[in-house]
């Protein structure tokens, strides 16, 4: 004859391990993208230890892990504490352009853009640009002047022209529209940034690792034309390139 509470016990003990997974699979999607991800994955090694230790009856080590628990747990959200801001931004994200642009109007956003840095790079004039994806750019438009009109080459070249007043600081774009400009970005602290990049590059650097918006860079010393997305960047692109680079990225669900 079965036993009922052993079987009880045994699916509970599943159902317990299936949550457990559950839990830690959205915590490293939340920290997706930032520099906490690999601690990330070593918590949630430390997590599955843990529980099995319970499980176990392996009391000293139990005990060990309750309190290395229970004192790091202050320190992490210190050490931690821009990531864990990235985030819960990242916990309201939309699929803006999936959901609100068509191929069409994309190509035609993107074209305009590329054409713009491509003449801005001729003229050894500088641009940074932002273009919104998921996490919403709210706070940093604030930052700037708002603008509200449809993006063209035409506009984004006279927004970057030396002696406009709105020239220094970036542009935003959302949902081909843009919606600010002369916005303030954070500027990246990294130490591995090489010291051919100026304060336009160290400001996409920044915002990207704020958010998962693609910056696009125009230096006005080397003039070239470089993408910026996640923490990583692609340099000395061509407005071809830039234009396919920032379509695939721009195309892709996260």
């Amino acid at each position: 004859m079965i036993d009922l509470t052993h079987v009880l016990i045994y699916w509970k003990a599943i159902l317990e391990i299936i949550i457990l997974w559950i839990v830690i699979y959205q915590v490293m999607l939340f920290f997706e993208g930032t520099r906490a991800i690999q601690v990330v994955r070593g918590i949630a090694l430390v997590l599955v230890a843990f529980f099995l230790f319970q499980k176990l009856g392996l009391e000293r080590l139990d005990w060990l892990f309750r309190n290395f628990f229970a004192t790091s747990v202050i320190a992490l959200l210190i050490i931690f504490h821009p990531e864990i801001r990235q985030g819960l931004a990242r916990l309201g994200r939309r699929n803006i352009f999936v959901n609100s642009m068509d191929e069409e109007e994309l190509d035609q956003m993107l074209k305009e853009i590329s054409k713009a840095v491509a003449d801005l790079s001729g003229y050894k004039i500088g641009a940074l640009i932002a273009i919104e994806k998921n996490d919403p750019l709210s706070g940093y438009v604030e930052s700037g002047i708002r603008v509200d009109a449809k993006v063209s080459s035409e506009l984004i070249q006279a927004i970057f022209t030396p002696n406009n007043p709105l020239h220094d600081g970036g542009m935003i774009i959302q949902r081909n529209r843009i919606v600010s400009a002369g916005a303030l970005f954070p500027l990246a602290q990294r130490l591995d940034i090489d010291r051919i990049f100026g304060t336009r590059h160290r400001a996409a650097l920044g915002l990207s690792e704020e958010s998962d918006a693609l910056i696009v860079v125009v230096s006005e010393e080397r003039q070239d034309i470089s993408l910026v997305y996640q923490g990583r960047l692609y340099n000395n692109l061509t407005h071809e390139d830039l234009f396919l680079k920032a379509k695939e990225i721009i195309k892709v669900r996260k």
